[in-house]
């Protein structure tokens, strides 16, 4: 090690390379002074600055230093700075890498990896050079500082091979039931890797509709940090805008099987709805404590179940329970029924989604109507024409709308009873399966004189 004096000595020396020495020790040594505060706004980045100065104008007075004593004090300076700058990258990794895993969009999430790998090879750089100069000090103190500097890389090199790339499939209650429709349809479209967090209540149901999906081969084992559910939407509806036919068949076929409705399922539709040949709506129930502000608003319920009835069609309530008044006459309620044992078994998400199939073959069903709650999607990405209520745009799920064959976003904006009125009617004078063709502008803001169209829209007039 190089005695004080000498230090001293060498940073009073006036050549170039002197300059360039004390600059690159002062530097250092600033860099040092601001550890503790690099969570601080802006500090960090000062600090990288720093570190890059120190690096090149070291590295500058090097290159006149020859094997002189300013050699060696430039050599344990650069062992300090790269040592500092790997361990910097590795920070960086970590704190990009979750970043990128939240990303909105699979091609954000995989530029974010890109830019992590870039830091990580940075880091690793660092700890080469660092060793490099390590070796020409030969000292205890210069090879644990270049150890350090290899620690980091090889800890930010573990970031990138430890990247979790599959996605949660939930299985708990508690979680939307829907995310799996998302899941699913990605991970057909896109070969996206799956995992169920073991011992889930619901890990047997779910596996049995991957195996019944033909995705059995995309589970993965659980591991934390898994990949984002925001990037699903606009997997799916890219999908459907390449080949609306084709994307819509794949999920009818995995979703569905190939098998008919079990006798037991079509005697209790049956059952419940009756024979009666009215066309009906699905009129779904939120009443979640999970994001309360999206639940459904009873009296908003009230003049929905109005306004089908006023279209010439019957309501059938479905989700969460809600008051028993609210049920009109000649109306249908199915709230809770997927509490009931046959939609709590083995096959539970087939079922439920048959049970939606059969309604639309067999029972007049022409479409259905909610807040944005995501077990709608499953029968939406089936076929079945679909409004969803919200307060305002919603970013995910507006993606498929335009994309998604009947997909239709409706913003609570003064006119939206109306827009909600004219899809009434269209689908009443043409149901699924007559060959003609719908569009609606469901994100249009239609003004109107409340006395005038609402009042019509309410009576069951065209708008």
């Amino acid at each position: 090690m190089i005695k004080e004096d000498s230090v001293t000595r060498l940073l009073n020396n006036e050549t170039e390379s002197g300059e360039l020495t004390r600059k690159a020790v002062t530097l250092l040594a600033e860099a040092g002074t601001v550890q503790g505060a690099l969570h601080l706004p802006g500090v960090r980045d000062a600090y990288r600055w720093r570190l890059e100065q120190v690096v090149l104008l070291a590295g500058q007075a090097l290159e006149s230093a020859g094997e002189s004593r300013e050699a060696a004090l430039l050599h344990w300076v650069l062992v300090q700075a790269c040592a500092a700058r790997a361990e910097d990258a590795r920070y960086g990794a970590g704190q990009l890498s979750r970043g990128a895993q939240r990303a909105p969009t699979l091609e954000d999430c995989d530029d974010g990896w890109q830019r992590v790998e870039q830091i990580v090879c940075n880091a690793e750089e660092a700890a080469l050079a660092a060793a490099g100069f390590a070796r020409r000090l030969n000292t205890d103190k210069a090879r644990a500082m270049a150890l350090r500097a290899e620690v980091a890389a090889k800890s930010a090199r573990k970031t990138v091979q430890e990247r979790n790339r599959a996605y949660t499939f939930h299985a708990d209650p508690g979680f939307s039931f829907g995310e799996g429709w998302y899941l699913a349809a990605a991970a057909l479209f896109a070969g996206l890797s799956i995992q169920i967090r073991p011992g889930a209540a619901h890990e047997l149901q779910a596996r049995r509709f991957l195996f019944d999906a033909g995705l059995d081969g995309a589970l993965r084992p659980y591991r934390s940090r898994p990949a984002s559910p925001k990037h699903l939407t606009h997997i799916i509806a890219e999908a459907f805008r390449a080949d609306v036919q084709q994307a819509q068949g794949t999920l009818r076929t995995a979703f569905l099987g190939d098998e008919s409705p079990s006798a037991h399922l079509r005697s209790w539709i049956d059952d419940k709805v009756g024979e009666t040949p009215e066309q009906k709506v699905l009129l779904w129930v939120r009443t979640g404590d999970h994001h309360v502000q999206r639940n459904t608003c009873f009296d908003e319920l009230r003049q929905l179940s109005e306004l089908v009835v006023n279209a010439g069609l019957s309501p059938i309530f479905f989700g969460d329970k809600i008051p028993l008044e609210i049920v009109s006459p000649g109306a249908v309620n199915l709230t809770l029924c997927w509490k009931e044992p046959l939609f709590q078994g083995p096959d539970m998400r087939r079922a439920q989604l048959h049970l939606f199939e059969e309604l639309r073959c067999r029972h007049g069903l022409v479409g259905q109507i909610g807040v944005t709650t995501a077990g709608m999607d499953g029968p939406a990405l089936m076929g079945l024409p679909t409004l969803y209520l919200t307060q305002k745009r919603n970013v995910r799920l507006g993606k498929w709308v335009g994309a998604v064959p009947g997909y239709q976003e409706v913003v609570r904006e003064p006119g939206y009873f109306a827009i909600i009125c004219a899809t009434l009617h269209q689908w009443q004078q043409y149901p699924p399966g007559s060959g003609e063709a719908i569009t609606i502008e469901a994100r249009k803001v239609v003004t109107f004189k409340p006395g005038s169209v609402l009042k019509n829209a309410i009576n069951g007039e065209a708008a």
